[in-house]
């Protein structure tokens, strides 16, 4: 069994933005939903992006793309000869482990069995699963089509190998994955996200800012420097002796900080309804789909700055 053909089960926006970036990589891709009508969709929604990629020149051609891509009638159809699969169904603990069931009896002896979860960690789903050490979590950040980075994160019985492997596959497609070392619920993006969405939830709840303002603070701020940089990084170059430097200077006054931050916000309905109504003034919920293909766009652009630039040193 070899990676060259990838399995994409459950073909939503996540799995669609997958095939989109596995079929990028010279991947076979099989798409596989279990609603036929979601299914039935999918090419068409593909192609519309993948001729976005095409526009941004971010991919030579759109049709060589969908090419790669073809629709199984069944999950047994989808993962029969595929070296890799990608589950990205709901997110619901027993839909999960009843589809890892599936996939681990269908699919051959040594392909890689991985889940885009966003919150639960593999152990938590491969109870009924038989050969659970070819399972691990490969958590894209939406959508995996446009940003590289995938989370990889095992259980404590996957084989280091499968992860090493899924790892070597990833980077051979270009994706940016990093290796999570131990289960952690959420794994890595979503709580650095969570912790900022419950203090931004707090500012707008407690009167502070509106929810535009506090958007605006993130893109005309913190996201400037973030869309190169992470945190440590920021801080290593805010000092002119670097990161210790920084933290002597100024760790006291994030120790004070992170002792005020106000994370627990419940989502109180109310809050909610009002920063919902904010966004709708900015983008209605029905022009959402355009305004995501903008967003993907920006992002291209932004990509293709990151990788005409390069890293410091090189």
């Amino acid at each position: 069994m070899t990676l060259e053909t990838v399995a994409c089960i459950g073909v939503g926006n996540i799995g669609r933005a997958w095939a989109i970036a596995f079929a990028r990589g010279g991947k076979s891709v099989r798409l596989f939903d279990a609603s036929s009508e979601v299914l039935e969709g999918a090419l068409d929604i593909i192609q519309t992006n993948a001729a976005d990629l095409e526009t941004a020149s971010m991919i030579d051609s759109a049709n060589q793309l969908m090419a790669r891509i073809t629709v199984s009638s069944s999950l047994e159809d989808a993962v029969n000869g595929a070296g890799y699969v990608q589950e990205s169904i709901k997110e619901d603990i027993a839909l999960k482990t009843m589809i890892f069931a599936e996939l681990d009896a269908a699919a051959g002896s040594d392909t890689i069995l991985a889940s885009s979860s966003s919150e639960f960690m593999s152990s938590q789903f491969i109870s009924e699963a038989q050969n659970p050490e070819r399972c691990l979590v490969a958590h894209p950040f939406n959508p995996p089509s446009v940003i590289p980075l995938v989370e990889i994160c095992g259980h404590p019985g996957t084989d280091p190998a499968v992860i090493q492997k899924t790892r070597d596959l990833f980077e051979n497609i270009e994706m940016s994955p990093v290796v999570i070392n131990k289960e952690i619920k959420a794994f890595l993006l979503n709580r650095l996200q969570a912790a900022v969405v419950g203090e931004a939830l707090y500012l707008v709840g407690a009167g502070y800012c509106s929810a535009s303002d506090l958007d605006r603070a993130m893109t005309d701020g913190l996201g400037l420097r973030w869309a190169f940089m992470g945190p440590f990084r920021t801080g290593h170059l805010n000092a002119s002796g670097g990161y210790a430097e920084y933290m002597r200077t100024y760790g006291d006054t994030f120790r004070r900080m992170i002792d005020d931050l106000q994370l627990d916000q419940g989502f109180d309905l109310e809050l909610i309804d009002q920063v919902a109504a904010e966004m709708e003034e900015t983008v209605p919920a029905d022009e959402v789909p355009m305004a995501q293909r903008w967003r993907d766009q920006r992002l291209m652009e932004l990509i293709k700055h990151r990788r005409s630039s390069g890293e410091y040193g090189e």
